[in-house]
């Protein structure tokens, strides 16, 4: 199996107009993995995944997709690159079945529409009309559409914006057998919960810039700043002994009794510095839960100067009305 990069970017640079949209994005994503391009509204990441999908003309940098350079081999990369826009719209009249197959008909070897319309859980509305279809079937559609030409990347932007909670866990499970069919994901979101189901890696964009890249694990760890722990004795203690105890323990940072419970706020080791100290005090421990940030924590911490409404990117042609190329759906 090849080990080059799926995708390399380096610097990438898109304006509008005096608005600077994308200012330094450097991101390489790796075969086989989902990769989450994570930001706030505006905050370039339809920009550099449409640069990357040769749909827009980087301003400066170099972005490699599959080996191709996707301002001078747009042709060749669509070919192998499928594309689920954020907005998308159809034929009303247009049935699921009738889509694909006119779809399929772009490539000299495309995926079964039976076995799509399956995989997406689309079998039971094979012969119902776009305008009839709810919001999660016209998405499911719209990645349907994206993957028709056997695509080795797919790029996925708001997939599940606007869904309802169970049909957004069903779209998450079609990613994911998506991916475990062999397709490289890009998954552009801004919802953290979908970040953590899915993501492999992300790369968090601010003001047209990466933040920082990592697992969603790694991404927590980067922004905590402080943990917090709470601790009930097994037995009744006055608050002044259990913060006595704690007193001199070079890593807390704040302590305060609540509702009982001796509430520590400290760095890295506070967990094993807190309980050494309360034993020295002969104070056992029922009930011990340590709060470590979250991504959306993370999140808010990486990005927080990051502001809204950057992203003011002329529209691209709509997933279902190809111009230059059909994986441009």
């Amino acid at each position: 199996m090849s080990t080059t990069p799926v995708v390399r970017a380096e610097h990438l640079r898109k304006s509008y107009g005096s608005t600077l949209a994308v200012q330094d994005v450097s991101l390489t994503v790796e075969r086989g993995e989902i990769y989450g391009v994570l930001g706030r509204n505006g905050a370039g990441k339809t920009t550099t995944v449409e640069m990357i999908a040769g749909l827009r003309r980087p301003d400066g940098g170099t972005v490699e997709v599959l080996g191709l350079d996707p301002t001078t081999q747009a042709a060749a990369l669509h070919e192998r690159v499928g594309l689920q826009l954020q907005e998308s719209a159809m034929p009303d009249r247009l049935r699921v079945r009738e889509a694909l197959d006119l779809y399929a008909s772009f490539y000299p070897d495309p995926a079964d529409p039976v076995d799509l319309l399956d995989l997406l859980g689309l079998t039971a509305k094979k012969d119902t009309a776009f305008k009839d279809l709810s919001g999660g079937q016209k998405q499911r559609l719209s990645v349907a559409l994206a993957l028709v030409g056997r695509p080795e990347l797919a790029i996925l932007d708001e997939l599940t914006t606007g869904l309802d909670p169970h049909a957004r866990r069903e779209t998450w499970a079609v990613v994911e057998a998506i991916r475990d069919a062999g397709v490289t994901i890009i998954l552009v979101t801004h919802l953290m919960e979908e970040a953590e189901r899915l993501c492999d890696r992300i790369a968090l964009i601010a003001s047209g810039r990466v933040a920082a890249v990592g697992t969603p694990t790694e991404i927590v760890t980067l922004a905590q700043g402080e943990q917090v722990l709470r601790v009930r004795p097994q037995t009744p203690v006055a608050d002044a002994v259990l913060l006595a105890a704690v007193a001199g323990v070079p890593d807390v940072r704040d302590a305060a009794v609540e509702d009982r419970a001796l509430v520590v706020h400290g760095g890295g080791t506070v967990v094993q510095d807190v309980m050494v100290a309360l034993a020295r005090h002969d104070v056992r421990a029922q009930d011990v839960r340590l709060e470590r940030a979250s991504l959306e924590d993370a999140f808010v911490s990486l990005t927080g100067s990051d502001t809204a409404g950057r992203d003011t990117a002329p529209p691209t042609t709509p997933a279902a009305t190809p111009t230059t190329a059909p994986a441009e759906v």
